[in-house]
C-alpha cells in the first residue's frame, strides 16, 4: 500500500532540500504542488487564459508566458486578487495531482511525498495519510531567505505574514520535522519516520 506524505512548511524551512533528499530515494515518488502550479501557468495550458483574464496584459513577459515575479509582486499587496488567483488554479492543480497519484500506485511505489506551501489551505491534507512540518526558526529562515534569494527584511515580513503561524502548522500536521541546524540530523529524523510507516 502506498503512503502519500504531505509536505508543508514556511518560507526558508528548507523544504526544497528535504525534497531532494527524498528524490534520490528508490520507490519515492515526489510531486510539487507549486510547480504543477507553473506548469499550468504555461502558454497552452489549462490555467493560462483565465489567470490572463484575471490580470491583464501587464503580467506577460516577452515571449507572451506568465510572468511569475509579476504576479507574485501584485497578490502579496492584494489579498483578495490572491484568492482569485488560488480559485483558478487550485482546483486545476488538484485534479493533475490525483493523476499523478494513480501513476504512481500502479507503478508501484512506496512513497508518495507532495510538497505545497498552502497544503493545509488547499486542503490537501485531505488526500495524505500523514503531513509532515518543515519546521525551522525564524530568524534560520530570514537568513536563508536572504542568502539564497536576496529578498529584504521587509519582503520577508510580508512573506511570512502571508502564511500559517509556526502555531497553525504544528498544530494541523502529523509530523514536525526540525530543519533549523544540521542538515544530517533531518535526514536521520526523516528516515527514522519512513521506517516505521
Amino acid at each position: 500500500m502506498m503512503k502519500i506524505i504531505g509536505i508543508t512548511g514556511g518560507v526558508g524551512s528548507g523544504k526544497s532540500e528535504v525534497i531532494r533528499f527524498l528524490e534520490k530515494r528508490d520507490r519515492v515518488q515526489v510531486l510539487l504542488a507549486d510547480e504543477v502550479g507553473h506548469l499550468l501557468m504555461r502558454k497552452g495550458n489549462r490555467c493560462y487564459q483565465p489567470v490572463l483574464e484575471l490580470f491583464g496584459e501587464q503580467v506577460l513577459d516577452r515571449e507572451g508566458q506568465l510572468n511569475r515575479s509579476a504576479i507574485a509582486d501584485l497578490v502579496y499587496r492584494d489579498k483578495d486578487l490572491l484568492k482569485k488567483l488560488n480559485a483558478i488554479i487550485h482546483p486545476a492543480v488538484r485534479d493533475y495531482i490525483e493523476e499523478q497519484i494513480q501513476k504512481a500506485k500502479e507503478s508501484g511505489k512506496e512513497f508518495f511525498f507532495l510538497e505545497a506551501a498552502l497544503l493545509l489551505e488547499e486542503h490537501y491534507d485531505e488526500i495524505c495519510q500523514e503531513v509532515w512540518y518543515i519546521y525551522a526558526r525564524e530568524e534560520v529562515r530570514r537568513q536563508r531567505l536572504e542568502k539564497s534569494r536576496g529578498y529584504t527584511r521587509e519582503k520577508i515580513t510580508q512573506i511570512m505574514a502571508s502564511q500559517l503561524s509556526e502555531q497553525e502548522f504544528a498544530a494541523r500536521c502529523d509530523v514536525i520535522i526540525d530543519n533549523s541546524g544540521d542538515f544530517e540530523e533531518t535526514k536521520r529524523e526523516i528516515e527514522n519516520r519512513m521506517s516505521v510507516l
